[in-house]
């Protein structure tokens, strides 16, 4: 019989407070700053998939897999914005890899090579490598002949990056080289009893926070899941109806696509979506290019409301503000909207593959 499988997810200091404690944010910014949407416009026409890892300069919560028999750990990210799964190996050549776990292929019984490349752009530098197979373990769940990403270079950014790398977790239609990603391998094995997985994002502390891979969990939220249907089955795409404060139309207006990404932390949109929102809070721009406002006005600021399917889901100041630094948590793409870990902290979250919907509900 199978159950579901439990992944504990630590939340960590990210990318951007790391840099900001250092002195450096101004500078990664003028050479990094991009849009956080690129990573969603892979063309699959050649061996590069251009998934910027700037969109994960903000992401707190890691898991740990292990990839080999016998198991090589490793820090990732579950990234439902992105479907490959990739780690540094000992052969990386880049002094990015050199304080990350790194798998061994000669190390491992099980694992299998192949020729084909892989390479992921971002910024002025990317990450090379070649396809390798391999079991891959995730929680109590064996997956084997795994495809995942053997690293052999990183750009010097990676370095200050506190994890090792991605595990995707999106539709398989958006995979480098249509390679089957994790999940789909874990419910074609028959390791799951749902076609689903779910992820509860914790507000404080490092612990609490769990992605269930087959499964849902009603002790983490209240009331019912409302269900929305995905409007494109290559991300977790969906269709908003608008965003408000008070009741008005801030963003949004007429409706508009956004994609649950548990990859990005901040909630990002269009330019005048984003600027109408800026200015609805108060929010003026610093000279990095982020908005802050008013410290002592957090307290008072209205909730913001996304409005999805019929269905309200207000997100308060204190969860759109970053309060350490009274900066907003909105970000600009050119694309669409992404509802990342700031939204996701509010509601616990539901993707279903077998319904091709997304359930969401307050957490308690």
């Amino acid at each position: 019989m199978t159950r579901a499988a439990r992944i504990p997810l630590r939340k960590g200091k990210s990318l951007m407070d790391r840099l900001r404690e250092d002195g450096s944010l101004d500078e990664f910014l003028k050479v990094y700053a991009m849009d956080p949407a690129s990573k969603y416009f892979a063309s699959f026409d050649s061996d590069v998939v251009d998934e910027p890892m700037t969109n994960h300069k903000d992401a707190t919560y890691f898991g740990v897999i292990s990839i080999g028999t016998p198991p090589q750990d490793f820090t990732v990210i579950f990234d439902t914005g992105s479907a490959n799964l990739w780690v540094p190996s000992v052969y990386c050549s880049s002094s990015a890899c050199l304080n990350h776990n790194r798998f061994d292929p000669d190390s491992s019984s099980t694992f299998q090579y192949t020729n084909d490349p892989i390479a992921i752009h971002y910024g002025t530098g990317s990450m090379t490598g070649v396809i390798g197979y391999d079991t891959v373990q995730v929680g109590s769940l064996v997956v084997t002949e795994q495809a995942f990403g053997v690293c052999t270079t990183e750009a010097p950014f990676f370095h200050k990056m506190p994890y090792d790398g991605i595990l995707g977790m999106a539709y398989p239609q958006d995979a480098h080289d249509r390679a089957t990603p994790v999940f789909d391998n874990m419910w074609n094995q028959g390791l799951l009893p749902e076609d689903l997985f779910s992820v509860y994002l914790s507000e404080d502390g490092d612990s609490g926070s769990v992605m269930i891979l087959g499964g849902i969990d009603s002790s983490y939220y209240s009331g019912d899941l409302n269900w929305v249907p995905v409007s494109r089955q290559r991300y977790w795409q969906i269709t908003m109806d608008s965003i408000t404060m008070n009741g008005n139309v801030i963003a949004c207006d007429g409706g508009c696509q956004a994609i649950v990404d548990t990859g990005t932390s901040l909630i990002v949109g269009s330019a005048s979506g984003v600027a109408s929102i800026q200015n609805a809070i108060g929010a003026t721009q610093n000279s990095n290019g982020h908005y802050q406002v008013d410290c002592d006005s957090i307290s008072s600021l209205p909730d913001i409301t996304f409005n999805i399917n019929g269905v309200g889901y207000p997100v308060p100041a204190s969860a759109y503000i970053n309060e350490k630094h009274c900066t907003s948590n909105f970000h600009v793409t050119t694309r669409f909207w992404i509802l990342g870990d700031v939204f996701i902290r509010q509601y616990y979250t539901v993707f279903d593959r077998a319904a091709n919907a997304v359930g969401f509900a307050p957490t308690v």
